[in-house]
């Protein structure tokens, strides 16, 4: 059976136009604009990434974020599992703003993100480069006390033989 009522538009317009190369470019402009950073080329900077990203959008009790770290860790997860939440919280809240974090999937960084990771890279061999780096982030001069959450979190990181790198 055909449909016999008078239509208002034709047939033959496309309902939306191919997007344009300018459009195209515009909108990649714009993305790199936001996620300025690439992925550390550090599988272990990505693994902390990847569980940053999840306990920051999900919750600290993030059980994707968890199994992560199991699977990186094996038995010894808790103890960088357990930091890394604790870190998560003092970031949240020590911060004078918010902290712009990307969505897992996305293969690019924040500036925020690619902070937090500089930070726990250089903490233990730039411990003053760390402090200016947090302080920016946090939009605080007193860090001290998340600054050794990220230490001890850089520490149970190197620990396990998988040290964060920039």
């Amino acid at each position: 059976m055909t449909d016999t009522r008078p239509s208002s538009t034709p047939s033959s317009t496309p309902k939306s136009a191919p997007r344009s190369t300018a459009a195209s470019a515009n909108l990649l402009a714009s993305a790199t604009t936001l996620l300025p950073h690439p992925l550390p080329p550090c599988e272990n900077a990505r693994i902390a990434l990847f569980a940053m990203r999840r306990m920051g959008a999900h919750g600290l009790a993030d059980a994707r974020a968890s199994h992560t770290m199991f699977t990186a860790f094996g038995q010894s997860f808790r103890r960088p599992l357990v930091l890394l939440r604790a870190l998560m919280a003092d970031l949240a809240g020590t911060s004078a703003g918010t902290i712009a974090i990307a969505p897992c999937c996305c293969a690019r960084m924040t500036p925020a993100e690619s902070a937090m990771l500089s930070i726990l890279a250089r903490v233990e061999i730039a411990p003053e480069s760390a402090r200016y780096l947090m302080a920016d982030l946090l939009g605080v001069r007193r860090v001290d006390g998340v600054l050794a959450s990220a230490a001890a979190v850089a520490a149970a990181f190197a620990d396990e033989g998988r040290p964060v790198t920039m």
